[in-house]
Parts: C-alpha cells; structure tokens; sequence
C-alpha cells in the first residue's frame, strides 16, 4: 500500500520520489509496452481516444444494433467471395441470411435495415468467377 504523504513536504517532490524509487525497484520494467512506442501518436488528438480503444479491446460496437447487422453482411459477403470451398459460401450466406430473416421479423433499434437475405446462387456465381479468375 501506498505511505501517505508527510507533512511539510511538497506533493510534487514526494511524488517524483516515489517513482524514482520504483524505477530503482524495477517496477516499470514488466509494463506491457515497456520500450515500445506509443500507438497512435501520428493521428490528430482526439479527447476520446481511450473510450474508443476501450472498445476496440472489448470488441464493443458503438454501431446501433441496425447499422451493425449492416456490417456484418457487408463483411459476410466480402468472406464469402473469398472462401475456399462452396460448402463455405454456403454456409457464411446461411448464417448471415438467419440474422437478416430475424431482424426483419423484429426490427433491431436504429436506421432501417435496408436488407435482404442474399440469394445463394447468386453469391456462389459470383464464388465461382472469382476462383476462375485465380486459376
């Protein structure tokens, strides 16, 4: 536990003891990031900067539930086109129409959802172009 400050002597002084002190302890040494630079320092400052890598580590989305499912499909699609097999298109469209089917039946909170189940065959031709296009 931290001593508290004595009397008589300056916050500031007791302070920079302190860490003087633990940086002769090696306290600071096994920090994650310790010699590394700090990320993020060529982008302009923005005051929430750590509320938003805050949520980047929680994988929390400041997108309502609407604008999400958006983005999820768009990312779905995107991974279906680059899937290996067919079974794998199949079963990225699969999923991601499930969500699409639900939330048309409830709508989520937000913007509308502007979405449709994608049409499996429609995505697997567009599959199979791109794998001719990598022979």
């Amino acid at each position: 536990m931290t001593e508290r400050k004595p009397r008589g002597i300056d916050f500031e002084t007791w302070t920079d003891r302190q860490i003087r002190e633990a940086e002769q302890r090696g306290g600071f040494k096994d920090l994650p990031g310790f010699g590394k630079p700090l990320p993020g320092l060529e982008r302009p400052y923005d005051e929430d900067w750590w509320i938003k890598e805050k949520m980047r580590r929680e994988k929390v989305s400041f997108l309502p539930p609407s604008l999400a499912l958006r983005k999820e499909a768009e990312d779905a699609l995107a991974a279906a086109v680059e899937a290996r097999t067919e079974r794998e298109v199949r079963q990225i469209i699969t999923e991601i129409n499930d969500k699409i089917t639900a939330a048309l039946r409830m709508p989520p909170p937000g913007p509308p959802l502007n979405l449709s189940p994608y049409d499996i065959e429609t995505v697997l031709t567009t599959w199979r172009e791109n794998q001719q296009g990598l022979s």
